[in-house]
């Protein structure tokens, strides 16, 4: 037990560099407060003191903002940034080493009593404010993005950008956590940008086609071959 806890607290000095020794982390960081509560609900929910767990969770819930369902597995080393609005379902599991900031929510797209919540793998880190939604798994290293709301599964080493949420896979496999999630691909920006580069070049070549003809406007509605190169 003093391991674990111990093993969480190296996990807070190893990600936040706000955090300055062991005893401020022990004190400060609701984050961890919440965790240590849930692996005892947890250890009470599966040992069938259901309604306990649900105490103990919604105690958890309020001293730290973060509810965490007493069904909800749990890895090694996890870490709650702020921790504030964090929302972890009944089905919900969380590998070894991930990361969840605040806002971030894990929850269900089912009212049936089944597997209806994610699935985190190891390493991966959620930026503030996303939602991953369904028993969908996340593959381990992957990194996503602030606000963005994921419903479908994605592959180890993958960027998870917008709403719906974009995946990318990134060519180098990345085993260890990465922090770097402000370093982000603007999906949508970039399939913008291609369009504009696209029809300005259609432009170009239609002006270049009809230099110093005027183009003819359709007769009711239809074009005639000799207004195109067709």
């Amino acid at each position: 037990m003093f391991k674990t806890i111990y093993d969480d607290i190296q996990s807070v000095l190893a990600r936040d560099p706000a955090a300055r020794n062991i005893l401020e982390a022990l004190l400060c960081y609701p984050g961890l407060h919440a965790i240590w509560i849930h692996r005892l609900a947890h250890k009470l929910w599966k040992s069938g003191f259901k309604l306990v767990a649900r105490g103990l969770s919604q105690l958890a819930r309020g001293m730290t903002g973060i509810e965490i369902h007493p069904g909800a597995r749990i890895g090694a080393n996890l870490f709650i940034d702020h921790g504030m609005g964090v929302v972890i379902g009944e089905t919900a599991e969380v590998g070894d080493n991930v990361t969840l900031y605040h806002g971030v929510t894990l929850g269900g797209t089912s009212s049936q009593k089944v597997k209806r919540h994610p699935t985190l793998e190891n390493n991966v880190v959620v930026g503030a404010g996303a939602k991953v939604l369904g028993a969908i798994v996340i593959g381990e290293g992957s990194r996503i993005g602030a606000n963005a709301v994921v419903v479908k599964s994605a592959p180890p080493n993958s960027v998870i950008v917008g709403i719906p949420g974009q995946v990318l896979i990134r060519s180098q496999s990345h085993k260890q956590i990465d922090l770097e999630h402000n370093l982000l691909p603007d999906t949508i920006g970039d399939t913008v940008e291609a369009l504009v580069i696209h029809v300005s070049e259609l432009e170009r070549k239609l002006h270049s086609h009809f230099e110093g003809t005027p183009l003819r406007k359709p007769d009711h509605g239809v074009w005639h071959g000799e207004d195109f190169a067709i």
